[in-house]
């Protein structure tokens, strides 16, 4: 039984059997409503020739999703002493999810912010309340762990003030959103530079690859719904044939993000942030290929008002964003060689099949060929050591 409290002191960054908690797992499956919410809602727009709107909608969502999460998981790394207190308080975070989740589908019907502020603010709250406990069991970082809890809340002030002010008109909301945006990513960066709080490095990897993992299997899940509600009429070789190129895709998708080389390779303050700031593209851009699978089917079966091209465009263009983003936090970073550039290249090829009417069966060739290109060239690649 958990201690109903007990001081929250720093945890030990080079523990040698960290590993994700019961409640960290419980965490993330809270997180995948959400995260399906705004793959739902991109899906649908595209569908309905919306996409460049549906796109900036989802991006809203989706960052509201990724920062909430990922603040929590720095925080927990750092700091999870597991009590009674604390438990209740990531309880209180995990009711501001579902709020959110249950606000997202709005914010695809002209930026409707107010079920989602409702539930980020509700969520950052915990986290405030979390950030002033390690202040009191911390005192070497009291500093740093105050200046968190003054910028997250002068951050949810600004949120609070944004939703109250609408509507306004959709260009100005998603200008007044990127500047809650920088204020949001510069707490960190600031808070950090007082003293670095004891995140455990392996851990952080460890959290950030069993959210890639559930991304993905949102993404599997999209596509299989995606069939089933397409009706046992429609089903033809073509459609079996794309579902299995689907699948491919998303294989090498896990295939090139679970390698051998680390994914961060030391605690230096500006590695951390690109690394942990840079997943959001990798995230994003899994739950998008989703939505681009479900796209495709409805496109097959004659349920959306878009192009055959356009489709595949809503498939690809993810996949090549998530080469890119695994080439910027990872591979530039610990490889060395010809090694270093395979995913970039990859995303790039993508890009151009794309423009030149590439199908399914395309990008899944293309994404095979890169994920063996990558993993041969890496075994014979100098490898950057990564700094315990």
């Amino acid at each position: 039984m958990p201690k109903l409290i007990a001081p929250m002191v720093p945890r030990d960054p080079k523990d040698a059997h960290r590993a994700a908690t019961p409640l960290e797992l419980f965490f993330d499956l809270v997180f995948v409503i959400a995260i399906a919410a705004a793959a739902v809602g991109l899906h649908h727009s595209v569908a309905e020739n919306h996409a460049l709107e549906g796109l900036a909608y989802f991006c809203v969502a989706f960052f509201a999703i990724w920062w909430a999460w990922m603040n929590f998981t720095w925080f927990a790394s750092a700091y999870d002493n597991d009590d009674t207190v604390y438990r209740l308080l990531v309880m209180v975070i995990l009711a501001g999810a579902l709020v959110m989740a249950a606000g997202i589908p709005k914010m695809f019907d002209g930026l409707n912010v107010a079920g989602g502020v409702t539930g980020y603010v509700i969520m950052r709250v915990g986290m405030v309340a979390l950030w002033l406990r390690a202040a009191a069991g911390d005192p070497a970082r009291r500093r740093t762990a105050l200046a968190y809890a003054a910028g997250i809340t002068l951050a949810q002030v600004y949120w609070v003030g944004f939703a109250l002010a609408q509507p306004l008109a959709v260009h100005v909301s998603l200008g007044l959103f990127l500047l809650g945006v920088v204020i949001e990513l510069a707490v960190p960066a600031v808070a950090e530079r007082f003293a670095t709080t004891p995140w455990h490095r392996h851990h952080i990897i460890e959290r950030y690859g069993l959210l890639n993992i559930i991304v993905l299997g949102e993404t599997l899940l999209a596509g299989v719904m995606a069939l089933q509600q397409s009706g046992g009429d429609h089903f033809s070789p073509t459609l079996i044939a794309t579902a299995v190129a689907a699948l491919v895709v998303v294989f090498v998708m896990w295939w090139v993000y679970f390698t051998d080389e680390d994914h961060l390779t030391s605690h230096e303050l500006p590695d951390a942030l690109l690394w942990g700031y840079g997943h959001l593209l990798i995230f994003a851009a899994g739950a998008a290929v989703g939505a681009g699978f479900a796209v495709l089917v409805d496109t097959l079966t004659h349920h959306a008002h878009i192009e055959l091209g356009t489709a595949y465009l809503a498939v690809g263009i993810p996949v090549a964003v998530y080469f890119a983003g695994l080439w910027f936090v990872r591979d530039r970073k610990c490889l060395t060689g010809p090694a270093v550039h395979v995913l970039l290249a990859g995303a790039l090829v993508i890009l151009a099949a794309l423009a030149l009417g590439a199908g399914m069966f395309s990008l899944a060739g293309i994404a095979v060929v890169t994920a063996g290109l990558r993993t041969w060239l890496a075994r014979t690649a100098v490898v950057r050591e990564a700094v315990s």
